[in-house]
């Protein structure tokens, strides 16, 4: 599956939003993922916010890496 970002169309009806083709469900969860990540940023107090999301990003696609 390819991931498609928002194209600011959303819609509410079905079980897919017309304008990016995701279901609600992976909405929902990449919401509360992205929510999450805020939350633990603010916990933590970081000045340097973009830091820390770089390197995420840079693990998460370690990972990937290592399981593909």
């Amino acid at each position: 599956m390819r991931f498609n970002p928002c194209a600011d169309l959303c819609t509410k009806d079905g079980t897919h939003c017309e304008g990016c083709g995701r279901s609600h469900e992976e909405i929902a969860k990449t919401k509360a993922l992205v929510a999450s990540i805020v939350d633990f940023i603010k916990a933590q107090e970081y000045e340097n916010s973009d830091d820390f999301i770089d390197m995420v990003s840079k693990k998460v696609r370690k990972k990937l890496l290592k399981t593909t």
